[in-house]
């Protein structure tokens, strides 16, 4: 079972218990930045969840799963990414969530 931890009341980030402290940070950044740009877009936005799952684990060289979904009134958006590089996945998850609520 993963830990799920609560940012701000609507994002919910699970898996990410794992990564260090300085990645920790520089992630809930990253999310947060992309939260409030939805928040700004869409009044209706209402919880940004995203799940990581490390699938492959060896020395120096993970590659990382993230799942995101955003609920926003009554649609939900949702995407997928798998690469090597933790932020790269987060970037890429969250643009396309974002491309999927019509924002640029």
């Amino acid at each position: 079972m993963t830990d799920t931890v609560q940012l701000g009341g609507n994002i919910e980030l699970s898996g990410f218990s794992e990564l260090d402290g300085a990645n920790t940070i520089v992630v809930k950044k990253i999310v947060g930045s992309y939260a409030r740009k939805i928040s700004d877009y869409r009044n209706d936005f209402q919880k940004l969840r995203l799940t990581l799952k490390v699938v492959h684990k060896q020395e120096h060289s993970e590659k990382y799963e993230l799942h995101g979904q955003v609920l926003a009134g009554s649609e939900s958006f949702n995407a997928e990414v798998t690469d090597r590089n933790l932020y790269v996945v987060i970037d890429t998850v969250m643009k396309k969530l974002c491309s999927g609520l019509g924002m640029k």
